[in-house]
């Protein structure tokens, strides 16, 4: 899989772009502050219907403009597709496939697919579970797009929960009865939207585990005489770590499997047990919005404990586990490599990891990389370039 042509209306810095790209590397250079993520963040955008530097849209449309578009011609296999994608703060997006509209934008998800490497990613290692729950959740939309829907059903019922419980709680002992049936009514729903988003990422850290102790042993490697060995932070490790297992008092909680309706009666039998807790404090205390994905490196969590070294290679090694399990899958994607997006990530990293890395997804079908000078690109991704100045995008000969 690569994108062939990359045109950008009012999107970020930009009025009108329109970029021809090639499989292999290409390499996006310029000085800071001139508009190169803005290209990559709009390649991530059309994969994932979202930014990995800003929470909503508003910002990515330019400063006076009323919408923007981003549309990409994706090459999979031997057909090409055109996806196109308008962003329009404060009203509903639209999507089209070959110029034809879908009914949500959400229909486009799976035709370009991409993982990208950021500074930002070194908050899955160092921050709030979030983070890491993001981490997760865009990595199986883009492994399987149907959950855009369950992620999308999950938070809708979490919200609507969320004010019954606010109002049911602020007036308990008047019409509490007929508030606490509406909300049986949305403990169901809340256990089958839940159930479901969390027998995925049980399945997706199953998959994940193997893959990321194999990469943050290459990314970690450190050379000495003669021969290489592992660094001596150890093994590096993923657990899932629920909000069902947490109520058991067993300090590694108890083993969760993949198996939808099992879930669903577990989250249904905490919601009652903590009924009183929930109306009390208005909030869900039960369901994948409160569960983590803890790091490990041998016996410590990485998060607090991990030097930065230790905490850029396992940031590393999250996305080209994800990157590895992507090229891997089995289906109608099977042979569709995703395209790597390295987006100033060099910069961040010592001479060891830069090389490292870059020997490590040279091999890839396509890759955009972003640097400040021409020298942040290591030799192994030598490829075509292309000058950004100015919100001004000129290719190299």
């Amino acid at each position: 899989m690569h994108l062939r042509h990359l045109s950008l209306h009012d999107f970020r810095s930009y009025t009108e772009v329109e970029l021809p790209l090639d499989p292999g590397v290409t390499s996006f250079v310029g000085p800071n502050g001139q508009g190169k993520t803005n290209l990559v963040e709009a390649v991530g955008y059309l994969a994932t219907l979202g930014s990995h530097r800003v929470a909503h849209d508003a910002p990515l449309v330019r400063l006076g403009a009323e919408r923007a578009v981003v549309r990409g011609q994706v090459v999979r296999a031997d057909r090409s597709l055109l996806v196109e994608v308008e962003i329009t703060p404060g009203r509903a997006n639209r999507a089209r496939i070959n110029r034809s509209p879908v009914p949500r934008p959400r229909e486009v998800l799976g035709v370009l697919r991409s993982v990208l490497f950021a500074p930002e990613d070194l908050a899955i290692v160092k921050g709030d579970p979030a983070e890491r729950r993001r981490y997760l959740d865009d990595l199986l939309v883009l492994r399987s797009p149907r959950f855009a829907a369950v992620r999308s059903d999950y938070e809708r019922v979490l919200k609507q929960r969320g004010a019954l419980l606010k109002s049911a709680g602020g007036r308990r002992g008047g019409s509490a009865p007929a508030d606490l049936t509406t909300l049986e009514v949305w403990d169901a729903h809340l256990a089958t939207a839940g159930a479901e988003l969390l027998a995925g990422r049980l399945e997706l850290v199953d998959a994940l585990r193997p893959l990321v102790d194999k990469a943050y042993a290459s990314v970690a490697e450190v050379p000495s005489t003669g021969t290489s060995r592992p660094a001596p932070s150890g093994t590096a490790t993923i657990t899932y770590k629920s909000s069902l297992s947490d109520r058991t008092g067993d300090a590694e909680g108890m083993p969760l499997v993949a198996d939808r309706e099992l879930l669903s009666a577990a989250m249904l039998e905490q919601m009652v047990a903590l009924r009183r807790q929930e109306l009390d404090r208005g909030v869900c205390l039960v369901g994948p919005h409160r569960d983590d994905l803890v790091l490990a490196l041998g016996p410590m969590p990485a998060r607090g404990y991990a030097s930065h070294g230790e905490s850029w290679s396992f940031a590393l090694a999250l996305r080209l586990a994800a990157y590895d399990l992507l090229r891997g899958d089995s289906g109608e994607a099977a042979g569709d490599e995703p395209v790597l997006v390295l987006d100033d990530v060099f910069a961040e990293l010592d001479d060891h990891r830069r090389n490292r890395l870059a020997g490590m997804v040279a091999g890839a079908e396509q890759v955009l990389v972003t640097a400040a000078v021409p020298g942040d690109v290591p030799a192994a991704l030598s490829g075509a370039r292309v000058d950004v100045l100015g919100s001004e995008v000129r290719r190299v000969p």
